[in-house]
């Protein structure tokens, strides 16, 4: 199998970054169409609409329906195609990036993501992850192609709630975790090959970085503040942690955060806050993960605010009967799971679920002494 390595055409990031996307877009294309909710546009619409239309550009205005469902993505690209559209902006969220990069690829035109929060690795992926219309996620699909520019604004990531930038961080501390179990296994990348030398370093650059500033990033964007650590952290985030994940793969943690969703009480966390439990899962799976650093891991989550035990999920109570379902999934045929050194059965996923919630548990209490 080929090593194969897949990025996005420009990453752009920096405080007050939107005042430069007329330029920058304008070079992909002349008419445009904005996608973001009207939550996103009260924050961010003055500033990017002023910088679009006055560098000349001519602007169609829609408004994201709030979930990345096929239906949603089907209807955006319908309207690209009726208005003429040559470049679509996903500005939000990374449902609305999610589907923004579906309809510009259902439509064939370029697409711009321009991520509002530092909440996941979706704005340089090539990836849509589906959800229906219950919310529950029903897989994912790759176009082939990042996209044409990531414009990141990092005044406007400070100001987001905290939350969101925790739960990004969540999403990229399992890059390195995740990269290294499919480098053992020889197991594919979400690139269509092998992880390449360069993907295999920028997911251990990505962990490093969250180790090393995370928590201050953290305490800074409490403030709304930009700052070096600030600075760091949003492009691991971002773009260390999408180039990670898309060209050095995935595994347990994502597979459990994937399957996450499914349970109604879990709908009100963040993609990022599922995939940390999921972090700790395949920690407790993995019989060659260091102890020490297996509690430095559990440690610098619980310091973040990252969910560590069932009840934190709000699953409180949940028996292993509830659980078997996500067992029977990742241990299923073409799971992510499949890309770890060694075999796993229904009962070795539900038993790691439950080691997780007795470590996060555990941790906590010897850092409350």
């Amino acid at each position: 199998m080929n090593k194969v390595f897949i990025a996005p055409r420009k990453y752009v990031q920096g405080r007050n970054a939107l005042n430069e996307a007329g330029v920058l877009v304008g070079a992909l294309g002349q008419r445009v169409m904005t996608l973001w909710d009207a939550q996103v546009k009260g924050v961010v619409g003055e500033a990017l609409l002023a910088s679009l239309r006055g560098a000349g550009l001519s602007v169609e205005d829609v408004a994201f329906n709030g979930d990345s469902t096929k239906a949603e993505a089907a209807r955006v690209a319908q309207l690209i195609r009726e208005r003429n559209v040559e470049v679509i902006m996903g500005i939000g969220g990374g449902k609305t990036l999610d589907t923004a990069k579906a309809a510009a690829a259902a439509a064939g035109v370029k697409v711009v993501t321009c991520p509002t929060v530092a909440s996941n690795d979706s704005p340089t992926s090539s990836f849509t992850v589906w959800y229906d219309e219950q919310g529950n996620c029903t897989g994912f699909e790759s176009w082939g192609t990042n996209p044409d520019l990531v414009l990141v604004d990092t005044q406007v990531i400070a100001q987001a709630p905290v939350r969101t930038f925790v739960a990004g961080m969540g999403d990229a501390l399992s890059t390195w975790l995740e990269a290294d179990a499919c480098f053992k296994a020889r197991g594919a990348n979400l690139a269509g090959g092998t992880a390449t030398m360069a993907a295999r370093t920028l997911a251990r650059l990505c962990y490093d970085i969250l180790m090393e500033h995370g928590l201050e990033a953290m305490r800074a964007v409490e403030k709304q503040l930009v700052t070096p650590a600030v600075e760091k952290v949003v492009e691991a985030n971002v773009l260390l942690s999408g180039l990670g994940f898309e060209s050095g793969g995935c595994a347990t943690a994502h597979m459990i955060a994937n399957c996450l969703p499914s349970y109604p009480e879990c709908h009100g966390l963040m993609h990022g806050h599922e995939v940390g439990f999921g972090i700790i899962t395949q920690l407790c799976l993995d019989d060659d993960m260091p102890v020490e650093r297996a509690h430095r891991i559990v440690d610098f989550e619980i310091a973040i605010g990252l969910p560590v035990t069932f009840a934190e999920l709000g699953l409180s109570g949940v028996t292993r009967e509830r659980l078997a379902r996500i067992g029977e999934i990742c241990a299923g045929p073409g799971s992510l799971c499949e890309n770890h050194p060694f075999s796993i059965t229904p009962d070795d996923i539900v038993n790691a679920m439950m080691a997780a919630d007795a470590l996060g548990g555990e941790r906590q209490k010897l850092l409350r002494k």
